[in-house]
């Protein structure tokens, strides 16, 4: 026992270290016993035996050697008996493999298994018998039956010994095929008369230590003379059969021939052979000589047998021959595939190239018949590759992705190269661990989601759902919401998301009419070690609710005053009392308003438009109706409910202010207050009469001054300029309603208490009432500008440049809405006025104090006017059908054009045509021509 040698080589196409060592062990060694420190010889750690799970790997061989890991040493496992593991081979040894993982190495180990003499020559057969004839010449050699000794080398068979020795001796002779064959030669003639039977011992003997030995007996009979004896054709024959022939086959014939005669020359054949089981394989005809196959034959097992053919005839002479079959090998084995070292899980991410499974392949066939190619099927990412004789690896040669494929078969099939080619196959499993190399992916690049609004806070509005293409952990997915403001709020506070399933709750109410829309982005995060993400936008829209009421812009409904429109006696059929103009903050069919007239004192007299809300008289207004008409419109929206809002109208029936004034001056009056308006209007009155005969002294002097100067003027023939109010033009191509102004008339005796309105919009009558102004009366009526009487010297005079100015750059009373009140006759005016315009302003004054003072009576001792705008449409949305003009049945469209003309047409209808005014009576005291004339501001302080 001894180690004999380490060769450390290279095997190509094999990522792995390779070596081969010897040991040489004697046989029969006790089980357990020392074979070789195999961790040294290799140059291993004992730890590295335990890691990489290092065991032997000896096919299907028994296993004789066993690897102890915790020492590192190879011990016998088992019986070793050289003869039975290798018979007549020299030298005798086993071979095996010494197999490790991670990373994946094996080693080659060869143990030559030593004889010793165990086994004693035998004879198979207890003796031998011969007839040998007296005449035999000495020197005749007689073949013996050779001695089987099992052990090999000088612990085999050395020699023979013959006892006695009188007439016979030993003679070994050479073969061809090296061995020896054992003769027996006649030394001395025989002498059948003296002795006719002889009994010698054969003994054969080995070279061991101790020797050993073993014998046999020969019996001869001494025959009488035959001088002849049988001679072969040949002294070697050669044959040949297939290893699958079957039985009965003839394989060979031998031949011999005996010069005698009669008894002495009939030959019988018979097969000597005695060491191996060729004389059960095959048979001989006595007679004939013909050697056939009596039993079955393998190549694999034995690949040549080798006959002793003896011929002897009656005499008892005989000869011998050798007769050698070559067994012929055809391709009866399968390739037998064995698998050394296999992984049964790798990770996807693994590099191409590595080694995952090793296979070896056995197929005891020769030459073509036993060389063996492997090979897989081309449909996966493995190849397949030799890397030694006989040895092959399964590698990955490309990258491998478990989410297509989890798991392979790999069919391994190993085919040799014979005809026909035999093969076999081996299926191996091989599962692909998960990586994390795949992130989320929602089902949509983005979601749109809707919700009502008054929603209640953590109802679930929508699910956004991602899938991970990855396994178990690294497929988990949450959702986080990302950080974003929303009109600079957190999107947290409006909505939430939940980490395990997606579902998007709403953390707030929403309100549709302060936030219409928002979006945000929601993150799909996968468990994975790094995570992986990926991001989606969701957009919410908020859906309509009728949670609005209408809200009606027009009329005005104040706390502490009544307005009241003024539609005279004389309304056709279909007169445009007023519009009642509504909105509603709802989109959608919670915002299409209907109007209708819900109440009213005289439901024959007046009608409201269901969808344009206008207030119009349905038949003929007679003198019999009733100056106070209260409506009321209700106005509601499309939603479901409905939603709606009342409005009330005040409508006065009359033709002149003082007529309505008398329907409104049942107010109970406080007796110190009624005093000090009677002051502050006589006072009033007094101031105003004194600048008006002042002023009429003046304007009469001018007058005449420029009397001739201006006397062509004032009988020009050419068309008259008609005089627009100041805004008026406003609402031509623009689409908004003129201003409203009110008028402001009380009795007071104070002035700095006077709060009464009036309400006056364009050409339409406007009454509006204030009940929290004590003895305070309100009126508005139509007025003719003063460029409206024919005989006004300023009729002919071009528009003034104030048409083009702004709302908010227009001077003068008539056109000042937010700047300081000026006094008549002390504003500024947009061109110098003339003497015969301060005439008329001073005129008109005067007669509106007159009128005032005969209309509220005795009591009555101030008058104060003033314009102040009440609604315009620039604070109202633009719905068409809300946009009107007052005192007309035209309604303003968006077409420049249309407005224009309905402008024009509502003019024509202020304005009284110029006969009328040619023949205008004088002034009265209820209706004077200055309460129609252009409205001034004066307040008595």
């Amino acid at each position: 026992m001894g180690l004999l040698g380490l060769i450390s080589i290279t095997l190509p196409c094999f990522i792995l270290v390779s070596g081969q060592v010897s040991y040489s062990v004697p046989e029969e060694m006790p089980v357990g016993s020392f074979v070789g420190d195999i961790a040294q010889d290799l140059g291993l750690d004992v730890k590295r035996l335990k890691s990489g799970k290092a065991r032997i790997y000896t096919g299907d061989s028994a296993e004789y050697i066993v690897l102890d890991k915790e020492k590192g040493v190879l011990l016998i496992n088992n019986r070793v008996d050289r003869e039975a593991i290798c018979a007549e081979t020299a030298p005798c040894a086993l071979n095996f493999q010494v197999i490790l993982e991670n990373p994946m190495e094996f080693y080659g180990v060869t143990v030559e298994i030593t004889d010793v003499n165990d086994n004693a020559p035998i004879f198979k057969r207890g003796e031998m018998k011969f007839k040998i004839s007296e005449s035999v010449v000495t020197g005749t050699a007689f073949v013996l039956e050779q001695a089987m000794d099992l052990d090999v080398g000088k612990n085999g068979l050395q020699r023979y010994l013959l006892y006695p020795t009188d007439n016979f001796m030993l003679k070994l002779q050479n073969q061809v095929d090296g061995g020896k064959t054992v003769e027996m030669i006649l030394d001395k003639p025989l002498d059948r008369e003296k002795n006719d039977r002889l009994s010698l011992v054969l003994t054969a003997i080995d070279g061991g230590e101790p020797q050993l030995s073993g014998s046999v007996q020969i019996h001869i009979n001494v025959l009488d003379s035959n001088d002849n004896a049988p001679v072969f054709t040949q002294k070697v024959y050669k044959s040949s059969i297939r290893e699958d022939s079957p039985t009965g086959t003839v394989v060979i014939k031998v031949s011999a021939i005996d010069s005698d005669e009669g008894s002495n020359a009939k030959i019988s054949y018979e097969i000597l052979n005695s060491v191996d089981d060729a004389s059960e394989i095959f048979k001989i005809n006595r007679e004939t000589g013909e050697i056939t196959l009596a039993g079955n034959t393998d190549y694999e097992r034995k690949r040549q047998y080798q006959l002793h053919v003896q011929a002897g005839d009656t005499g008892g002479l005989i000869d011998s021959c050798k007769v050698t079959i070559e067994i012929i090998d055809i391709n009866d084995n399968t390739p037998a595939i064995n698998i050394m070292s296999k992984s049964a899980v790798v990770t996807e991410d693994v590099q191409p190239g590595t080694v995952v499974t090793i296979i070896n392949t056995l197929d005891p066939d020769s030459a073509e018949n036993g060389k063996v190619q492997c090979k897989i099927q081309r449909d996966i990412p493995f190849s397949i590759s030799t890397t030694s004789n006989n040895f092959f690896s399964i590698i990955t040669d490309s990258e491998l992705d478990r989410e297509t494929a989890a798991e392979f078969n790999i069919t391994v099939t190993c085919s040799d190269e014979g005809v026909p080619s035999l093969s076999s196959s081996i299926t191996l499993t091989l599962e692909i661990s998960d990586v994390n190399d795949n992130a989320p992916v929602f089902e949509k690049s983005s979601y749109e989601a809707y919700i009502v609004e008054n929603n209640t806070p953590g109802v679930s509005i929508f699910t956004v759902k991602a899938t991970d293409a990855d396994w178990n952990q690294n497929a988990r997915v949450s959702y986080i919401l990302e950080e974003s403001s929303i009109n600079g709020v957190p999107v947290s506070s409006y909505v939430s998301v939940s980490a395990d399933s997606g579902v998007i709750h709403a953390v707030r109410s929403f309100d549709y009419e302060q936030i219409k829309d928002f979006q945000f982005t929601i993150k799909a995060q996968d468990g994975g070690s790094p995570p992986l993400s990926s991001n989606v936008t969701v957009k919410i829209l908020i859906q309509d609710q009728n949670d609005n009421p209408p809200q009606v812009l027009y009329p005005v409904q104040t706390g502490g005053s009544m307005v009241a429109e003024m539609v005279p006696r004389s309304a056709d059929v279909g007169y445009l009392v007023t519009k009642v103009v509504a909105v509603d903050v709802d989109s959608g069919q919670n915002a299409w308003l209907s109007y209708k007239l819900q109440k009213a004192t005289d439901r024959a007299l007046f009608e409201v438009g269901l969808q344009n809300g206008e207030i119009r008289t349905i038949r003929q207004v007679t003198d019999k109706d009733a100056v106070k008409q209260r409506l009321t419109v209700i106005v509601e929206d499309n939603g479901q409910p409905s939603r709606s809002a009342t409005v009330i109208v005040n409508v006065a029936v009359a033709d002149s202010f003082p007529e309505v004034l008398s329907e409104f001056t049942d107010f109970p009056h406080d007796k110190e207050y009624n005093d000090n308006l009677t002051f502050y209007l006589v006072l009033a009155l007094a101031v105003v009469s004194f600048l008006f005969i002042t002023c009429l002294v003046v304007i009469i002097s001018v007058k005449i001054y420029r009397w001739r100067q201006s006397r062509i003027l004032y009988h020009s023939s050419l068309p008259v300029i008609p005089y627009y109010p100041p805004r008026y033009s406003d609402t031509l191509g623009t689409g908004t309603l003129p201003h409203v102004y009110n008028y402001e008339v009380c009795r007071t005796t104070d002035s700095r208490k006077s709060d009464c309105k009036f309400g006056r919009a364009g050409s339409q009558n406007v009454l509006i009432m204030d009940p929290s102004a004590t003895g305070t009366m309100q009126r508005a009526q139509n007025e003719k500008s003063i460029l409206d009487e024919p005989d006004s010297p300023l009729e002919q005079k071009p528009p003034n440049n104030d048409w083009r100015f702004t709302q908010g750059q227009r001077p003068g009373p008539s056109g000042a809405t937010g700047g300081p009140e000026v006094a008549m006759g002390t504003g500024p005016w947009p061109q110098p006025p003339t003497e015969a315009e301060q005439l008329q302003a001073l005129m008109a004054a005067a007669n509106e104090v007159s009128e005032a003072t005969a209309t509220l009576g005795p009591g009555t001792m101030g008058l104060s006017t003033r314009y102040s705008p009440q609604f315009t449409l620039q604070h109202v949305p633009d719905y068409r059908q809300n946009v009107y003009i007052p005192g007309s049945t035209a309604t303003l469209t968006s077409n420049p054009q249309q407005q224009q003309a309905t402008a024009q047409q509502a003019t024509q209808q202020a304005l009284p045509p110029p006969q009328a005014s040619a023949q205008a009576e004088p002034p009265k005291a209820a209706q004077t021509p200055a309460s129609k004339k252009k409205s001034t501001k004066k307040e008595k302080k």
